[in-house]
């Protein structure tokens, strides 16, 4: 992977994951499986919107049967907000204690309960926890409750993950909290909760699959960073032999559900290999790490100016996670070709089995991507959700924030390097 060899190389990667519970009808089991570590009072998070599906309600109605008091909490914040996770946790600390938590919906709910567990556990305010150099980059003290994540959407990965993610709004960037206690306890995949995901939300959300996965997969190679001592080890350790084997096993699902998923909504299997695909690539990039393309969403969807997705609720603009991770994925791709040229030509394979290697082989990951993003109808690069040259300084300020991913980056990256990535980004094809 990356040439550039330390003196003191290291010699040891990591690997965390969830319990895992996959398969349809597996959320109808959740009360027993809380009632195994003896908990007696859950609250289920949730957002509005999937609340009023009643399936929140439902995983909280049948754990009654073994004696579990559970309460419904839907004031999440589809996009977390420090605001909208502040008020979270003061709702969470004014009606509990609680034994354990239930995280049911997208990517918003699992991180909203990540903060909530984090929270309502340790001492301090949000902002003790968040990452430097945003926040204080403060570790928890205190050991964290159970935690239940039951994703009802395909992308985020955020059952499997380290990360929970929020917009700071006084700063205008979208950053998060990264330590190995907030990963969940366990991880509930039922595809059948999947099939309520519209067209729109499918593509965006299934972008963060495929970014998670190829960023994992091109990431730097665990041995080429500086050996650590053993308090100094972070989930995010490098593309490993096993990362790399959950990230090609997501673009393969990927190859043959993806599209399928976005234009037939209640074809059961590709939404059933969707969901296996984000846990795969959550497993991966949960302990390999993202680099360029999510450095760059963050500062992409916490500037938005007057943006308003389809499919996505429609009260504020908003450009959806997945969505501006993928809109510089294409170009981020060409500058981090170099460091590992076979394994973007192999990502690229994966992707797109049927596909003729081009006569640039640097162009082939972006050509096949540009050709998906085309296909779902992702919108075509940073100007198309409302953007322009003038807002790069602020784009590549907000990503320069973000060095906890750009140390994964295969390729050292300067703030010249970002600006021509936003800059060649601004329209894809």
């Amino acid at each position: 992977m990356s040439t550039a060899f330390p003196a003191n190389p290291e010699s040891v990667f990591t690997y965390g994951a969830p319990l895992l519970k996959f398969g349809s009808g597996a959320s109808d089991e959740i009360g027993f499986d809380l009632s195994r570590y003896g908990v007696r009072r859950v609250l289920v998070i949730t957002d509005a919107g999937l609340a009023a599906t009643g399936i929140p309600q439902r995983v909280a109605d049948q754990m009654g049967q073994f004696g579990i008091d559970a309460h419904v909490y839907d004031g999440v914040h589809v996009e977390p907000t420090d605001v909208s996770l502040v008020a979270a946790i003061d709702e969470a600390r004014s009606t509990g204690p609680w034994d354990a938590y239930v995280a049911v919906g997208g990517g918003s709910s699992i991180d909203t309960a990540k903060a909530i567990n984090l929270l309502t556990t340790n001492p301090g305010e949000l902002m003790d926890y968040v990452n430097v150099p945003v926040g204080k980059g403060q570790a928890p003290s205190q050991q964290l409750k159970p935690l239940v994540a039951v994703p009802t959407t395909t992308g985020t990965g955020s059952e499997s993950t380290t990360i929970c993610v929020m917009d700071v709004i006084a700063a205008r960037v979208k950053t998060g909290i990264s330590h190995a206690w907030l990963r969940p306890t366990l991880a509930v995949i039922d595809p059948d909760l999947t099939h309520t995901q519209p067209p729109g939300v499918t593509a965006a959300s299934g972008m963060d699959i495929l970014c998670h996965a190829l960023e994992s997969y091109t990431a730097r190679w665990y041995t080429s960073y500086e050996r650590k001592t053993p308090d100094q080890r972070v989930p995010y350790c490098g593309s490993n032999p096993i990362s790399d084997m959950w990230a090609e096993k997501s673009l393969t699902l990927l190859a043959g559900s993806f599209r399928r998923a976005v234009r037939h909504g209640d074809d059961a299997q590709a939404r059933a290999d969707m969901s296996m695909a984000a846990t795969f690539a959550g497993m991966g990039f949960g302990n390999a790490g993202v680099h360029i393309p999510h450095a760059n969403a963050y500062p992409i969807a916490g500037q938005v100016k007057d943006f308003h997705p389809k499919d996505y609720p429609a009260d504020e603009p908003m450009v959806p996670h997945g969505m501006s991770v993928a809109l510089t994925a294409p170009e981020a791709f060409r500058f981090t070709f170099e460091a590992s040229p076979e394994r973007h030509v192999r990502a690229a394979q994966l992707l797109a089995p049927n596909a003729g290697l081009p006569t640039e082989p640097a162009e082939f990951l972006p050509l096949v991507l540009a050709d998906l993003m085309r296909d779902i109808d992702i919108p075509n690069g940073v100007g198309a959700v409302g953007f322009g040259e003038e807002d790069i300084p602020d784009l590549v300020e907000g990503a320069m924030k973000q060095q906890r991913l750009l140390a994964t980056s295969p390729r050292e990256v300067t703030e010249d390097d970002l600006a021509g990535i936003f800059r060649r980004s601004m329209s894809l094809w």
